[in-house]
């Protein structure tokens, strides 16, 4: 992926496991947002696997997922009420005022909406808006980090790809 800031994560060495876990959080954030960097909107949308997945749609549906966890877990708010598709795979879906410019901007949106969302929550608290019940921040944290992290390696192998080719 392009080049990006110094991860947070290592001005956190020594701070308590909170800090720690949203820096680590907002270095995958980061990351995820940085890989349609320097690409054109063409390459943006290549398709080099069966599934919907493609680098534009990897960011679009990371904004789902910043809603999923950081909204209806919070507010208990529905899918529909938030505005966001019933489904993970409907995320990646992506219509024309889908571009590079605004997935990025509606994911760092969604981003800072996740930092507010949890800025009075302490790691113990219990978000109640999940199909699985009630899950403290802390699971919802490391949730999403394997998330973020496993979608940053999609983004790495698809961006190889598209600027080999």
């Amino acid at each position: 992926m392009p080049a990006h800031p110094a991860p947070l994560a290592e001005t956190v060495i020594h701070e308590p496991a909170r800090a720690q876990f949203e820096a680590f959080l907002d270095d995958h954030r980061n990351l995820l947002n940085a890989c349609l960097d320097g690409l054109n909107e063409e390459q943006a949308r290549r398709r080099l696997v069966p599934s919907r997945t493609t680098l534009l749609g990897l960011v679009k549906h990371a904004v789902f997922v910043e809603k999923v966890w950081f909204d209806e877990a919070i507010t208990c708010r529905s899918r529909a009420e938030i505005g966001i598709p019933a489904t993970p795979d409907e995320s990646f879906i992506l219509t024309d005022e889908d571009t590079i410019a605004t997935v990025q901007a509606a994911h760092r949106q969604a981003c800072e909406a996740s930092r507010r969302a949890t800025s009075l929550l302490n790691l113990d608290d219990e978000l109640p808006g999940n199909r699985r019940g009630p899950l403290p921040l802390r699971w919802v944290y490391l949730h999403m980090l394997r998330e973020l992290a496993q979608h940053c390696g999609h983004a790495d192998i698809l961006r190889e790809q598209i600027l080999a080719g």
